[in-house]
């Protein structure tokens, strides 16, 4: 196998593998970090650290219950629905069809909370507008090829360099956009965005709408920053440094620190509340009230196994076991949203990529595949067949029945799984 083949199946496994976020809009010039040295900070320093050049609070720990829940109580649309929206990658063509559908069919809510993980990080401020945002989606999720999204030769960070990425980014994430994410951030929408700490092997949780009311350059660019380090797949496309400012722990005088940031889907594949809130919802024990009374989840994936023979090579058995983990993950995210959700009473309708799709992809981000998938996703917003409650039969073990979320008959698995399974 030729190093360029085994390149390919290595960075389509991890797009799979960790939720990617890599297909969406962008920015241009090389975007590998050629600064391998940073300045020393502790922990304690990195806990006090914010954006440099902002006093405005614009994130949270997304971790911290109380710290999400004052994040909640501030925002007065927070009683409305909610959508909340994974990663997966190329497969984020799923979310981005689904909602064009749902706006044809006139039944879209106007969501009081939309969160965004990886490529649920590239769609949500697109989301977050309402349907003035699906065309932008359309192009992005049914245009672009891999050549779009990064560039083999990376850096002694990644395996690739994502400036094509980036220059989408740069294209689609606009001072129009951000004016239009303001505005919708003053009537108490919320928009949020969940990156992974590299450092602090955290989540952070970035309220986009407070970034987008900062507006100009200074805001345009930190939000863009965000949303490509969302979409950063650790070791495969490079973290995103982010310049901070926090208070020497020795002098207490002001310091100046680089963190880095990588795929919020390393933490978690979706973001509804605090892993430990979660958690808590099982034993009674507390956790976070969400004011809302409906949560519409996307999953940009399918979290049923299918049968597929490995071969007997490092790059078939990883590619295999990365898709039964993130699997795993998934489905172990679901039980806690699906607990969760009973115990506070919350509607919790799932959309995910069950059996009725059967294209495969014999690449990652096949123009084609994401535009069957698209139509798919389309067709079933028209529908209104897109969205069950799985999550619920999930957390007490029964069989998912085939609807919008999983079925467990076997399942075409995306390009990179199927690239990994022929070595």
């Amino acid at each position: 196998m030729s190093g360029l083949s085994r390149r390919r199946i290595v960075l389509g496994v991890a797009a799979l593998g960790l939720s990617v976020g890599a297909s969406q809009p962008t920015f241009a010039g090389s975007n590998t970090e050629n600064r391998n040295e940073r300045a020393a900070f502790t922990a304690g320093e990195a806990a006090s650290a914010r954006p440099s050049g902002l006093r405005q609070p614009v994130r949270i720990a997304g971790d911290d219950p109380k710290g999400f829940q004052a994040l909640i109580d501030a925002a007065p649309a927070a009683s409305e629905p909610w959508l909340v929206l994974s990663g997966g990658g190329e497969n984020g063509a799923f979310a981005a069809g689904l909602l064009s559908g749902w706006s044809e069919a006139g039944t879209r809510p106007a969501f009081g909370v939309i969160t965004g993980v990886s490529t649920g990080a590239l769609i949500a401020p697109f989301a977050f507008v309402g349907a003035a945002g699906n065309g932008p989606l359309r192009e992005a999720y049914t245009t672009i090829s891999a050549a779009d999204v990064f560039e083999f030769g990376g850096s002694d960070v990644a395996l690739t360099d994502t400036w094509p990425l980036k220059r989408r980014i740069d294209r689609a994430v606009t001072l129009p956009l951000l004016k239009a994410i303001a505005a919708e951030h003053a009537k108490g929408r919320r928009l949020l965005v969940a990156t992974t700490e590299i450092d602090t092997e955290r989540p952070v949780l970035w309220d986009m709408g407070a970034i987008a009311t900062i507006g100009g350059e200074k805001g345009l660019a930190l939000f863009r920053q965000i949303v490509l380090a969302s979409s950063a797949v650790p070791g495969i496309f490079p973290p995103v440094t982010i310049e901070a400012t926090t208070s020497d722990g020795r002098t207490g005088q002001t310091k100046d620190i680089q963190e880095m940031h990588a795929d919020g889907g390393t933490t978690a594949p979706f973001y509804l509340a605090p892993k430990s809130a979660l958690i808590a919802s099982l034993t009674g024990s507390g956790g976070v009230r969400i004011p809302a009374r409906t949560v519409y989840l996307v999953v940009n994936n399918t979290s049923a196994p299918y049968f597929q023979m490995a071969s007997r090579t490092t790059l078939s058995v990883l590619g295999r076991s990365m898709s039964a983990a993130i699997k795993a993950q998934t489905q172990d995210a679901l039980a806690l949203a699906g607990a969760f959700a009973r115990r506070e009473g919350l509607d919790l309708q799932v959309a995910e990529i069950d059996g009725r799709f059967k294209e495969t992809s014999p690449a990652p981000f096949d123009q084609r595949y994401m535009r069957a998938l698209f139509a798919h996703a389309e067709k079933l917003g028209r529908a209104g067949s897109a969205f069950s409650s799985p999550a619920g039969a999930l957390a007490q073990g029964r069989d998912v029945p085939t609807g919008s979320v999983g079925s467990a008959a076997p399942m075409p698995g995306p390009a990179a799984q199927q690239a990994f399974a022929r070595r």
